[in-house]
């Protein structure tokens, strides 16, 4: 499962918001500015980065063979910029629905293992760390209601649905190993680019500010999953690979 927590800060025009989301159980929180119109069509578009952290961990079919596996790292992920646009159209006072393309540039991401597995009957110690990037496109369709309007003041909830194209790409595992007869060595297996359609569905809430009828001050928190992401088949720095193992986020 696709799994980590977001914090973003983005800028829209004609407007500013806070959002927070979870993406596949990803959680997010922009700030942007929105364009908010009385009626008909308006555009919109955002510029900001991302601050996530991974919560629900890696996972890979090897993992089984192991003796015992322990995360010193769950997972980190560096900030990354985040690029949105849209177009909108407001039916009422009360009702507007929105459709934005988004692109989710490419986070750097850390994680660090402790394994024990028998090479015979001989226990080998060592620990994996592990790289890779991850970036997402996302299509989505909005829809948001104004609950009641008190002196330009909106308190509002929404949803949306759409499709993320999540990657994970230049993914390595670089391992370091204690045999008790063999001494010290090192390993290194990487994964090729990996992209993947996932449905991609969110929950908003917030805070609408009317600073003039074409500009609103928007504060809002939305709960975004974009689904799975894996890497590519991991194969060995020789090119050797016994088994189908792509690295699973």
């Amino acid at each position: 499962m696709y799994k980590h927590l977001v914090i973003t800060a983005s800028a829209l025009v004609f407007g500013l918001g806070v959002t927070s989301t979870l993406a596949a159980d990803l959680i997010e929180e922009p700030i942007y500015v929105e364009p908010v119109a009385y009626g008909g069509l308006y555009l919109r578009g955002s510029i900001g980065m991302s601050n996530q952290q991974l919560h629900g961990g890696l996972d890979n079919r090897l993992y089984d063979s192991v003796d015992s596996l322990k995360f010193l790292d769950h997972g980190r992920f560096s900030s990354a910029p985040i690029y949105n646009l849209g177009i909108g159209y407001q039916f009422n006072d009360n009702f507007r629905v929105d459709g934005i393309v988004e692109y989710r540039g490419k986070a750097d991401f850390k994680a660090l293992d402790r394994i024990t597995f028998y090479d015979g009957p001989d226990l080998v110690v060592g620990s994996n760390d592990y790289s890779a990037k991850k970036s997402e496109w996302l299509v989505m369709a909005n829809a948001y209601y104004d609950i009641f309007d008190w002196n330009g003041i909106k308190p509002y909830v929404g949803a949306g649905a759409g499709m993320s194209r999540n990657t994970i790409s230049s993914f390595s595992d670089k391992g370091l190993f204690e045999h008790p007869i063999n001494g010290q060595y090192s390993s290194l297996a990487y994964g090729s680019e990996h992209s993947e359609w996932n449905f991609a569905w969110a929950l908003h809430t917030g805070l609408g500010i009317d600073v003039t009828d074409r500009l609103t001050l928007d504060l809002g928190y939305s709960f975004l999953h974009l689904g799975d992401a894996q890497s590519g088949d991991l194969v060995a720095y020789d090119g050797t690979n016994n088994v189908k193992n792509p690295m699973k986020f």
